[in-house]
């Protein structure tokens, strides 16, 4: 086993930035071997961060494939707009370079089946990093649910409610590329904070699989009024009709009968949630107000809001019984360290699991998987919210392959 991973950071814009900031250069086994990005002031910044922080200066790069070259390379975390994702993360694998890859939405079918097709024949490591698989509220669930706590899970709910329009309306300034993307496609575009716990609760590709989609889109008003009403800032966009729909509701259905519904909310103005939602014949877990609610006599109120208000925030109650030890004694610079924790608790997994040569938790079919959904999405939103099938990227290994054993 090294004792050190060698990393190439290939993407270092916001994402990619944060990462190499408040995780990666605060990991005493990695070394950041080499930074890439297409801009090369980002390199440049990236490479001061390094040098500043760990006194060594690591190879800077423009093209990622010279990157993925460094002699030595064990891992290259792929940062990157959401367009170049998988054609970086497969040329990696083909070079022997395990891939920790951060979310997104696909944007074809054949390069998602080339992804599984590389990592299967090359045998390369690969993880998603979807981070929210690693949150404090979705892990508790997820422990309750497998140990039959709400019964047989039925239905389950989820979203990426996040005001994004600022960020959004700013791509050109600010180099980012949602801002293309909300002009140019209308789909489920970001699924995997969703929809990745819930999978992982449902058991898909170990004994379960998505079966089917329907998709519906809103209309596009949101962006449209936000920049007409901030038109001294965006002056560029005042003539862009965007082809995002604000709303875009997704219901999947499951081998085993279970039914998904999730949620893309990132144009209007509201808080930000997630809303994952369990629903099982003993009971079910809210989220948002983190409530357990159980099967059995209750004391309720006729009232509903008294009835509800007993229940708000109970979930605390059963953190000492199913969350795992890493979140109970959960260090304050672990929580600063990016989104609440599950940053830092992502990254130690997909570090130890490439030192220790152990599967990781969400391995290539569940990426290939969960960013289909935005190529499904679109498809079917084209149609008029038509069921579209679901491609079945293990070729009917989900029937025998086990639940790894990260929870058990």
């Amino acid at each position: 086993m090294k004792d050190k991973l060698n990393f190439a950071v290939i993407g270092l814009g916001q994402r990619g930035k944060g990462l190499l900031n408040n995780i990666l250069l605060n990991c005493d086994d990695v070394v950041i071997s080499g930074l890439c990005d297409a801009y090369s002031d980002r390199v440049a910044e990236g490479i001061k961060a390094v040098k500043e922080k760990k006194g060594y200066e690591p190879l800077g790069f423009t093209d990622y494939e010279k990157a993925l070259e460094i002699k030595g390379l064990d891992c290259a975390l792929v940062s990157t707009a959401w367009e170049y994702h998988l054609k970086i993360a497969i040329s990696a694998l083909k070079k022997g370079v395990a891939v920790a890859l951060e979310v997104g939405g696909a944007f074809s079918m054949e390069e998602l089946w080339e992804l599984v097709r590389t990592q299967e024949n090359t045998g390369t490591p690969f993880m998603l990093m979807e981070n929210c698989c690693f949150d404090k509220s979705e892990l508790m669930a997820t422990a309750m649910a497998r140990k039959g706590v709400f019964g047989t899970i039925v239905h389950a709910e989820g979203a990426y409610s996040h005001d994004l329009r600022e960020e959004i309306a700013g791509g050109n300034k600010n180099r980012h590329y949602r801002l293309r993307n909300y002009m140019s496609r209308n789909c489920e575009n970001y699924p995997t904070h969703e929809i990745g716990p819930i999978a992982k609760v449902l058991d898909i590709n170990r004994g379960n699989r998505f079966v089917s989609l329907v998709s519906v889109a809103s209309k596009a008003a949101g962006l449209k009024e936000y920049v007409r009403e901030n038109a001294d800032k965006y002056p560029e966009l005042s003539d862009v009709d965007f082809k995002q729909g604000d709303i875009v509701t997704t219901i999947i259905t499951c081998a085993n009968g279970e039914t998904v519904t999730i949620k893309l909310d990132t144009t209007l103005p509201r808080f930000y949630t997630r809303n994952f939602t369990l629903r099982g014949t003993k009971g079910f877990y809210e989220q948002n107000t983190n409530t357990v609610f159980l099967d059995g006599p209750h004391e309720d109120k006729w009232i509903p809001s008294v009835m509800y208000a007993q229940y708000l925030n109970n979930g605390k109650d059963y953190e000492e019984e199913y969350l795992p030890d890493f979140w109970k004694n959960v260090t304050k610079e672990q929580l600063s360290a990016g989104h609440g924790g599950m940053d830092h608790f992502i990254f130690r997994h997909f570090i130890d699991s490439i030192k220790e040569g152990k599967e990781p938790y969400v391995d290539v079919y569940d990426a290939a998987t969960w960013m289909a959904i935005s190529v499904l999405s679109e498809q079917s939103i084209e149609l008029g919210g038509k069921s579209v099938v679901f491609p079945d990227f293990t070729e009917g290994k989900w029937l025998i392959r086990k639940r790894n054993d990260f929870l058990r």
